[in-house]
């Protein structure tokens, strides 16, 4: 552990952040609005790839504690903000003349405020929350059991996605049938598919843990998602590290 955090240079830390907003985007952007069949079963195209999310919070809050976790969701939210009001303004734009593709891209591009609102909503609750609940988890197991604590953040953090965003997004455009099978079966995959990258999740935090030399307790944070400057970090990582050595 360090004894100076505002100093510390991680290797790996503006790479996992990198990742976790480029899946944002990417997912946000091919995936939030496209209703796919999958065995049967009808559910959104962003159960794809939108668990990717959740995947790197749980690493970045595992590894990095939840303080820098939240600086990195508060640059995912600014991230969906600026990529919204960019695809509002170019959808506007008058087309050159002759350019015959403006409805295919406002189809494609054109997302309605509704939406943009209620992916920015389920985003920013449900990321917080699950960081809120892996942090806490990783206090009170004392840094046991990882698979529970990323099972389970993910569990409570994508039902809060999932019930704001698709009512949020959609109810009155689809059938409450649709809207509520839609729902419940790409939460149900989400979670599935944490479940699924477990093992990934072990090799990638052991890694992590090694070489960054980490393993953040928030033992004293202030989980407030509306702070940005790291609070007392040097009294927090001094009681992490004489916590640590108990353990």
């Amino acid at each position: 552990m360090t004894t100076d955090v505002h100093h510390r240079n991680y290797r790996y830390f503006d790479l996992i952040m990198a990742a976790f907003v480029m899946s944002l985007l990417c997912t946000n952007l091919i995936a939030a609005e496209k209703v796919i069949s999958l065995a049967g079963v009808d559910i959104s195209a962003s159960i794809l790839f939108y668990p990717l999310t959740f995947f790197f919070n749980d690493i970045l809050t595992e590894v990095y504690g939840y303080t820098r976790s939240r600086k990195v969701i508060w640059m995912g939210f600014i991230s969906l903000i600026l990529a919204s009001l960019m695809s509002t303004i170019v959808v506007a734009l008058k087309p050159a003349p002759g350019w015959p593709y403006q409805e295919a891209f406002r189809e494609i591009f054109g997302q309605t405020p509704r939406i943009a609102l209620a992916s920015l909503l389920a985003f920013f609750c449900g990321e917080f929350f699950n960081s809120f609940v892996l942090a806490k988890m990783k206090v009170l197991t004392k840094g046991k059991h990882l698979w529970m604590r990323t099972i389970g953040s993910t569990v409570a953090g994508q039902a809060v996605d999932s019930v704001i965003f698709f009512p949020v997004a959609f109810y009155g455009f689809w059938s409450n049938d649709i809207l509520f099978i839609v729902t419940m079966t790409s939460y149900a995959g989400k979670v599935l598919w944490e479940i699924i990258a477990t093992p990934l999740v072990y090799r990638v935090v052991h890694f992590l843990k090694t070489k960054e030399q980490e393993d953040f307790y928030d033992y004293d944070t202030n989980f407030s998602p509306f702070i940005l400057k790291d609070i007392s970090l040097h009294k927090i990582v001094t009681k992490n590290r004489n916590k640590d050595a108990n353990h």
